[in-house]
């Protein structure tokens, strides 16, 4: 398919109210969405997620399994408290750059809606804020790690 045809059909997309495209022009089809596959229409990404599929073959494709998910043994490795989650999936940083001190440090206090971190998702950097007002009593990823959606990253006492 011409790339000024599918260039035109994200133009479409993003001019309507439409969640998803399908255009099939002879054996090549073109899916255009809105939402990565697995991705609730609760987070909107800000552009749409161009998929272009080979023509199909008789054999089916088998999907990879499934990450499952941690069991409570794992997920609560940290001190008791207030666990503030990853909102997002995306890359963790500790600090606005590498050069300027972390948000948060073990042991220091924290008020309700200051930063302690940020995610990068999709070329954006997102504030973390907290949501509660207490101490920080763990810091449970490291600066530069990719986390997961609801995924722990503070504990908060």
């Amino acid at each position: 398919m011409d790339l000024r045809k599918i260039k035109k059909l994200i133009d479409l997309l993003e001019e309507s109210n439409l969640a998803e495209l399908e255009i099939k022009e002879g054996e090549e089809i073109v899916r255009l969405s809105r939402f990565p596959k697995g991705m609730t229409p609760g987070y909107a990404a800000p552009a749409p997620v161009v998929q272009v599929e080979a023509p199909r073959s008789a054999a089916p494709a088998t999907e990879a399994p499934g990450h499952a998910a941690p069991s409570t043994a794992e997920a609560s490795t940290g001190p008791e408290g207030h666990t503030v989650r990853s909102p997002m999936v995306g890359t963790f940083y500790a600090s606005p750059n590498p050069e300027a001190p972390v948000f948060v440090k073990v042991g220091q206090a924290v008020k309700a809606g200051d930063t302690l971190g940020i995610i990068e998702a999709m070329k954006m950097f997102n504030q973390i804020e907290a949501d509660v007002s207490g101490t920080v009593l763990a810091v449970l990823v490291q600066s530069g790690h990719p986390v997961e959606y609801d995924e722990p990253l503070f504990v908060i006492g």
